[in-house]
């Protein structure tokens, strides 16, 4: 039994040494394979600050520190970059000393903690070394690499422009060979609105000498994004679609769906629904928009432009021209102004420049609209109060003064269309020009109106078909006969100087024969009818 025990602890300690020599050699030859093997998949020079490898479950292999460089790589300004193109804080693998003798050797799978990808911008230049005499060989087969924690970053030297950066919580990329595209799954980690987008696709393979024009493709899911993450909106967005491309230049079709989407400046949901068409510059993460299609409640609109990534002040600075071919009025009344019911309904045209420029403020109080003309067919005021005043109005320019008396309460509904320009600037809608069309009378206005709902101030005219002493009865209308001519002009049975100021709850209406703004209004118009 001596002999046997003496027996086992020498082949202990012979199997021991065996696995101390071959962990010993294997370390260095891993580690030059796997340089190798980096070195030609990017044909690029590969640092590796620490390597070990342990008798672990066959061979355990861990690293730190890898760095593939870029080429000699010199910037717009003549100096040599010093940033790695890809770099890796951590990276472990599994593998066997059977597997070791194999060449090239495979690999099941790889986890990275810490990936940091660098696309330098286009202005940057790439000077090629000559060819090795013996260019590295890949030695090492990868079946996956499961990545936690990844960040791409696009820099730019554009004027006033950030890099671009995608944060990347969780990456699995399937290796299918060094001259075909990585399949990917990955988790980006979106921080307005806030939330996580699942994506699949394919990626590269790596251009080493013009890296923005890596290809890439995918689609892309983005579910319950809290979009009050943007200052002055709210509402839960959902959103899916497909893109390609390459890192510099993406093209992207997708929908978004938010059943609650608000303006804080009205806290009204609204169903929203949206279809794209972008195309996204990767140097400098510049959106142009080809088109969007909007639905909101009964209202379709469409919308092409820019959505400019700005540095300072820093934010997305966004340029849109707006068309709305068939819109409700109602709807947009509710989307952006705090009174409800809304104020207005009818059908509803616009076109628009749009601009929201970048700052910390909220969207509702930085909107600005431009160029701004509009048409509203079918008109209705859903304050009594004021459509009574509307009907009474018309009873009266179509000189039938006593059906305006009877029935000036009993809320006709007088068909009415509008049409005019407009402003929005600093939550105040500016009117320059403002046409109202009812039978019997014409209303020409400018003023202003805010958007919360509480003020509004107008000046302007009512041109009527009848004479001003047609529009009352009795001995009120002998009276005024000897004022007819005074206020007949412009083909206009009276052209009456009027103001409407107030609020909704509590407008005023009167006269106003001082005001110059209004002296030119309605001198090219037909007479109203």
């Amino acid at each position: 039994m001596q002999w046997v025990g003496i027996a086992v602890v020498l082949g202990l300690l012979i199997f021991g040494g065996a696995t101390w020599w071959l962990v010993r050699h294997a370390e260095p030859l891993m580690r030059q394979r796997i340089i190798d093997t980096l070195s030609a998949r990017f044909q690029s020079p590969v640092e590796l600050d620490e390597f070990h490898v342990t008798a672990a479950k066959g061979l355990g292999v861990e690293g730190k520190g890898l760095r593939i460089m870029y080429l000699i790589e010199v910037n717009a300004q003549g100096q040599q970059r010093e940033e790695p193109m890809l770099a890796i804080d951590e990276f472990r693998f599994h593998t066997t000393l059977a597997n070791l003798r194999k060449s090239p050797m495979h690999v099941g799978e790889v986890y990275v903690t810490g990936l940091h990808l660098r696309k330098p911008p286009k202005e940057d230049r790439k000077i090629t070394p000559p060819e090795p005499k013996k260019p590295p060989k890949e030695s090492i087969v990868v079946d996956r690499i499961i990545v936690d924690h990844a960040d791409l970053v696009m820099e730019t030297h554009k004027e006033n422009k950030e890099p671009l950066e995608w944060d990347i919580a969780h990456m699995v990329l399937v290796d299918v060979g060094a001259k075909r595209p990585f399949d990917y799954t990955a988790t980006l980690v979106n921080p307005k609105p806030l939330g996580d987008i699942a994506s699949k696709g394919h990626f590269g393979p790596w251009n080493i000498f013009v890296p923005g024009d890596t290809p890439l493709d995918g689609v892309y899911e983005f579910s319950r994004a809290d979009l009050s993450t943007t200052k002055g909106i709210a509402g839960i967005l959902s959103s899916k679609g497909s893109f390609g491309g390459t890192l510099d230049n993406i093209v992207a079709d997708g929908e978004t769906d938010t059943p609650d989407f608000r303006l804080d400046v009205s806290e009204h949901p609204v169903p929203l629904h949206t279809k794209y068409h972008a195309i996204i510059d990767g140097t400098n993460g510049d959106v142009l928009l080809q088109p969007v299609e909007a639905w909101l409640l009964k209202s379709y609109f469409v919308c092409v432009g820019h959505v400019i990534n700005n540095k300072n002040p820093k934010g997305k600075d966004i340029r849109l021209d707006v068309v709305m071919p068939k819109a409700r009025i109602e709807d947009m009344l509710r989307l952006g102004v705090k009174t409800s019911p809304p104020l207005m309904t009818g059908g509803f045209k616009m076109k628009t420049r749009l601009h929201i420029p970048p700052g910390d403020v909220a969207i509702a109080k930085k909107l600005e609209l431009t160029d701004g003309t509009f048409e509203i067919h079918g008109a209705h005021f859903t304050s009594d109060r004021i459509q009574e005043k509307i009907d009474a109005l018309s009873m009266r320019a179509q000189g039938r003064p006593k059906e305006a008396n009877v029935q000036g309460t009993a809320g006709f509904d007088t068909p009415s269309d509008m049409r005019g320009s407009f402003q929005l600037k600093n939550g105040i809608i500016n009117v320059p020009s403002l046409r109202y069309d009812m039978p019997g009378a014409q209303v020409l206005m400018l003023g202003q109106y805010s958007t919360d709902g509480n003020t509004f101030d107008f000046v302007g005219k009512v041109r009527t078909k009848a004479r001003i002493s047609q529009m009352v009865t009795g001995w009120k209308g002998w009276l005024l006969k000897p004022a007819d001519p005074f206020f007949k002009k412009h083909g206009a049975g009276a052209e009456i100087p009027v103001k409407i100021n107030g609020t909704k709850d509590e407008p005023h209406f009167g006269t106003d024969f001082k005001d110059d703004r209004t002296k030119d209004l309605g001198k090219d118009l037909p007479p109203p009818q």
